[in-house]
């Protein structure tokens, strides 16, 4: 639902209130130290039709509003999007004197001066080293409504998942299935790119379309699993953070952390992704990460995405810090490898 003009900007002002303070915002503070043109009494009633929409609520009764995961990401989509990026971005100057051997240095740098800047948990994940590509694909039907997808890389990696589906799949499905992604997948690198392309191509009807879909976890796993290591900067800013707001399942978190394929598997739809990559709140997979946002961005050399640059941290960040910061560690990374490679 469009929101009218005051309310789009009554929703930015209480989401950066909040933001800045950690405080829920009340009618009477917007109209003494903001210009809405409109009085308390109007703010009030603007304020209760954006919590009836899930923008925002408020801790009891008598308190004053403060945002929800779908405020935030209205905030982000729509307010931030809207505004042209005047912040500075990162400033990250990277050795150019550094060999492609050292590329791992360059990147815990990133991950370093991220972390300062922000006051988050800053995650790059590497470039694999060697090309990911694809030498066998099979599409089995174990039983009449289980299916299992196995994927053998060239590097020897094997990637093996099982699908329930709710109905009985059909052996010529399957069959099709096997055949078609074998076609277009053996023999090239697996990419996000290329995945988005075969799984969405136009060659298939609705029903092979749907059911090649479903199958395509095992094949982001397979990208995923090429991803050689992540260099992560500011743990214990993120822990400190989480702590003074009160967020629960702090040593889930860390365990999480702690698991390099859980954060992969974290990273794995940022890597699809051309754009700034967010995950807000209840978006995230991860109960223990629901208390948490997750700002990305890819960088890479010549059209093609090598890892990603984010930063993890609560709810209540300061968005366009992040996705400026993000932005920058991108792009100075990208200048870097078009450089050494």
């Amino acid at each position: 639902m469009a929101l009218k003009p005051r309310q789009e900007q009554l929703l930015r002002v209480v989401v950066e209130e909040y933001i800045a303070s950690g405080s829920p915002v009340g009618s009477k503070y917007l109209s003494q130290h903001h210009t809405l043109g409109a009085a308390p009494s109007t703010l009030r009633m603007d304020m209760a039709q954006l919590e009836e929409l899930g923008y925002l609520d408020h801790p009891h009764t008598s308190a004053g509003r403060r945002p929800t995961d779908a405020g935030y990401r209205h905030y982000v989509d729509v307010i931030v999007k809207e505004r042209h990026e005047t912040r500075a971005a990162l400033p990250l100057e990277l050795d150019r004197g550094l060999v492609q051997s050292e590329v791992d240095s360059a990147l815990e740098e990133t991950a370093e001066a991220l972390s300062r800047m922000t006051e988050l948990l800053a995650i790059v994940s590497a470039p694999a080293l060697a090309a990911t590509s694809v030498r066998h694909v099979e599409v089995l039907a174990l039983q009449p409504q289980v299916v299992m997808v196995v994927v053998i890389t060239a590097a020897g990696g094997v990637t093996k998942r099982v699908f329930s589906f709710a109905d009985r799949v059909d052996p010529g499905l399957a069959e099709f299935a096997r055949v078609y992604l074998s076609e277009r997948l053996i023999g090239r690198q697996l990419s996000g790119r290329l995945l988005e392309a075969v799984f969405t191509s136009h060659e298939l009807g609705p029903a092979e379309r749907e059911f090649v879909g479903s199958l395509r976890p095992a094949f982001d796993e397979a990208v995923v699993a090429g991803t050689v290591e992540l260099h992560l900067g500011g743990t214990a800013r993120l822990v400190e953070r989480l702590t003074a707001q009160g967020a629960g399942h702090l040593d889930d978190v860390i365990e999480l952390l702690e698991e390099r394929y859980s954060m992969l598997e974290l990273l794995s739809d940022a890597l699809r992704n051309d754009d700034v990559f967010l995950r807000i709140g209840h978006e995230m997979r991860e109960p223990p990460l629901q208390a948490c946002s997750l700002v990305a961005a890819n960088y890479g050399v010549a059209n093609r995405n090598l890892g990603t640059v984010s930063v993890l941290g609560p709810t209540r960040m300061d968005y366009q810090d992040a996705i400026a910061a993000v932005r920058g560690a991108a792009g100075a990374l990208s200048r870097f490898l078009e450089e050494i490679w």
